[in-house]
């Protein structure tokens, strides 16, 4: 018979391990060939001679024992990593384990639950306006070396457009590297040095589009770079005390960062704090800042101050 030789001929797998072609077709005969009983209750086979129902029958128990020892070799009916079905499973009239399960009863957690919230992370990659600018050499502004380096302007500070190169200056404060963070920080004091006493005010225009570089400077986490910021805004505030009332309405911009590390001091015992000396210390820094604004903010400083900051109390007898 064709179908016993062919069930007991050696049946080797390709070399991409898909099934070679006919085995398919043969394990779906065999799985509706191998219930006898159920073939037997419906009629049984459509030849009327037993002996060729018994060949039949003994032929499909062959292909079955070839099938089991092809997908023992690896073949497309082994159970393992390609989640096939075996050539007994088969016989077994097994179709396979059904689709995958939906998954509407699993319990989900949001992304990123377990991350760490970085509140207090440094970004060490900042882009600034300043250094993009310097390099192009549209800042009239030069390191003059020395045995104190210093700035030299190639246009008197006084003269220059402040509403356009503040916060040019400002967003400088976020560089790390010199001599990017020496020119805005030196250039900075400089600018806002000239402006100190002039009619009409040269600061307070350009009050509204210095928030924005200030905030990145607190958002970076970065202690250096905030205590910079913060020293600038006291020099901006001291040399123009109407800076103060302008700052008021961008409270909820500022103070949220000033919030954070308002207790943040070290508790040295009979140490010596460097940091006040060199005007690092985050916690000092705030209450000076803080009771500057309260002082030149005028009568709703206090308030929005508080709402701010509830820990903040004021500095001026009866909260005035």
């Amino acid at each position: 018979n064709l179908l016993f030789t062919f069930a007991f001929s050696p049946m080797a797998p390709s070399a991409s391990g898909v099934a070679p072609l006919g085995v398919n077709a043969l394990s779906g005969a065999l799985a509706k060939s191998t219930s006898l009983p159920s073939l037997h209750r419906h009629g049984g086979f459509s030849s009327s001679s037993p002996q060729h129902n018994h060949s039949q029958s003994q032929a499909l128990m062959a292909t079955g024992a070839a099938m089991m020892t092809y997908s023992s070799t690896g073949g497309m009916g082994s159970m393992g990593a390609g989640g096939h079905i075996s050539g007994r499973l088969v016989a077994q009239g097994h179709w396979g384990a059904g689709p995958k399960k939906a998954g509407a009863m699993k319990k989900r957690l949001p992304k990123g639950i377990f991350d760490k919230s970085k509140a207090f992370e440094v970004n060490e990659a900042p882009v600034t306006q300043f250094r993009r600018f310097y390099e192009r050499h549209d800042l009239p502004i030069a390191v003059r070396h020395g045995m104190h380096p210093s700035v030299e302007w190639k246009v008197e500070p006084e003269r220059l457009d402040y509403v356009y190169l503040l916060p040019i200056f400002f967003d400088g404060l976020l560089e790390k590297e010199n001599p990017y963070t020496f020119l805005a920080q030196c250039g900075l004091q400089d600018m806002l040095n000239a402006a100190r006493g002039k009619e009409p005010s040269l600061i307070c225009p350009a009050v509204p589009s210095l928030i924005i570089p200030i905030k990145r400077c607190l958002n970076t986490r970065d202690i250096p770079t905030m205590c910079k910021a913060i020293n600038m805004l006291q020099l901006m505030i001291r040399c123009d005390p109407r800076v103060g009332e302008l700052l008021v309405p961008y409270y909820r911009q500022l103070l949220p960062i000033f919030n954070l590390y308002f207790n943040s001091n070290l508790n040295l015992g009979d140490g010596i704090e460097y940091s006040q000396r060199k005007r690092e210390n985050m916690g000092d820094l705030i209450a000076e800042t803080l009771e500057l604004l309260e002082r030149s903010g005028g009568e709703d400083a206090f308030i929005n101050i508080k709402y701010m900051i509830p820990t903040y109390e004021s500095c001026m007898i009866g909260g005035r």
